[in-house]
């Protein structure tokens, strides 16, 4: 009998889990009734990997939301798996923005996302695949192929790397912002000449990157 061809098709449910850090500013809440917090998702880098929310909290936002009760931003900040990258965890962590912007004061068109390393190919690389829900992204040494720039070219990105970083190379952030350029899309790119892989401190610690991120809504 020869082979013939057959189509399975039956609706299928799963449970994913996935832990994560959230931070509300311990202040008083915004003023105007209908006033929500901007919420920031925060991707770390490799050495974040695991099932201790502790290592999240040693770098970037949320090492700044621990320090600073009130910082005046949701930030969410999921945790990946070992040995996986934020590619395969996208799904749960875009489920995971859903319910706190369903569930806590968030203001749905001021959602910003940033991510640093491997959470910077996590920054650039996510709202490809969601390009209606962040207000604005800044991925910090990673990359993403310049070939798919017309997928963010709707994004507005400030995209940041060191000159020196011999992790990440700064060619990685230069190709898709060039490329985005090509394409008059709302992009920048700040290198620090010194630098090396850690661009995230100076890069967090910049008040300007804040008002940035207000600056912009959908």
């Amino acid at each position: 009998m020869s082979q013939t061809g057959h189509q399975f098709v039956k609706e299928m449910t799963k449970t994913v889990t996935l832990d994560y850090l959230l931070h509300i500013p311990e202040t008083e809440a915004p003023s105007a009734v209908d006033q929500k917090w901007p919420v920031i998702l925060f991707l770390h880098g490799a050495g974040g990997r695991g099932n201790n929310l502790e290592m999240v909290k040693e770098n970037g936002i949320p090492h700044i939301a621990d320090q600073d009760k009130s910082f005046p931003f949701i930030v969410i900040s999921p945790q990946c798996p070992v040995n996986e990258l934020w590619a395969m965890q996208k799904e749960v962590v875009m489920a995971i923005v859903e319910h706190v912007l369903q569930n806590y004061p968030a203001d749905q068109n001021r959602v910003y996302l940033t991510g640093l390393s491997m959470g910077g190919y996590g920054a650039w690389h996510l709202p490809m695949d969601y390009p209606d829900v962040f207000a604005a992204v800044a991925p910090i040494c990673g990359g993403a192929d310049p070939s798919k720039a017309e997928e963010l070219q709707h994004v507005p990105v400030w995209a940041f790397h060191g000159a020196k970083d011999d992790v990440v190379l700064l060619s990685e952030s230069e190709g898709i912002v060039n490329a985005l350029e090509a394409l008059n899309a709302d992009v920048k790119l700040t290198v620090y000449p010194e630098g090396n892989h850690n661009a995230w401190t100076e890069t967090y610690d910049n008040p300007e990157l804040y008002k940035w991120f207000l600056s912009h809504t959908l």
